[in-house]
């Protein structure tokens, strides 16, 4: 019989005041903590002096530890007797690959338990004081990632016929660096040049950051610091225009004043 115990933790969006107290708990008594890339220092601290802490993450893709690695070392840890800490940013069940871990565990027979975390879109909307089901515009909020999972050679696309609508705000995780092709493909699904769009940066960090334009003009966005979330819909037509600290918001400014000149 399995003495030990495996926790899959969502760590949040960075800040530690967000964490749960339950997360909190759990990573001062934990024996081993096993955790994402994103996962800050400052979470990380929290541990108590005695754990063993693994970075098993990933960042754009190069993994440094396989994913059926990750699966041993949760079940030999609990099978050693020991508390074992998963710990993933965000919430671990929105685009964490929980399901993943919770079907090794399952068929190992090793105790789990799920702890939820506060989801990157919803940190965003919480820095942008805005609301994603405001009624009088979004009936909805549709998750996506921008990021394509690939199922065996061929990459599994989204459907945005399917899923974007003027009564929607979309948010959109690992949006990637191939705006123009999102533009594209929003476009044609019908939503309007003018939809407002926001990207964000690091929400709830020091160094957060956002800038706000249109759909149109999210090809002309620049990169900023990882993780970052795209929003996309008219509930975000409150947060200002131009106030993302720097020269690239000024620049958006110009340019959609030349599109609506056309």
């Amino acid at each position: 019989m399995c003495k030990g115990k495996v926790y899959l933790v969502g760590a949040g969006p960075g800040n530690p005041e967000l964490l749960t107290v339950k997360a909190h708990r759990l990573l001062e008594r934990a024996d081993l903590v096993l955790h994402d890339d994103l996962v800050t220092p400052a979470i990380l601290a929290i541990s108590g002096p005695h754990a063993q802490i693994c970075n098993v993450g990933k960042r754009c893709g190069a993994k440094a530890v396989t994913q059926a690695e990750i699966n041993t070392r949760m079940i030999e840890g609990a099978r050693q007797g020991l508390e074992v800490v998963r710990l993933k940013g965000g919430d671990a069940s929105i685009f964490g690959r929980l399901a993943e871990e919770l079907d090794a565990l399952a068929a190992a027979a090793v105790p789990f338990e799920v702890i939820p975390g506060v989801t990157a879109g919803i940190a965003a909307a919480a820095m942008l004081c805005v609301s994603l089901t405001d009624r009088r515009k979004s009936s909805r909020v549709v998750i996506v990632s921008g990021h394509q999972a690939h199922s065996g050679e061929k990459p599994e696309k989204t459907d945005w016929r399917a899923v974007a609508s003027q009564d929607a705000t979309l948010v959109i995780y690992m949006p990637g660096r191939d705006f123009g092709a999102l533009r594209s493909e929003l476009l044609s699904a019908g939503l309007p040049l003018d939809m407002p769009a926001v990207i964000v940066s690091r929400a709830t960090m020091p160094d957060q950051r956002h800038i706000r334009t249109t759909l149109g003009l999210i090809d002309q966005l620049p990169r900023l610091e990882p993780p970052a979330t795209l929003l996309i819909g008219w509930s975000l037509d409150r947060v200002g225009r131009g106030d993302g600290g720097d020269g690239a918001s000024l620049a958006l400014q110009q340019a959609e004043l030349l599109l609506s000149s056309l």
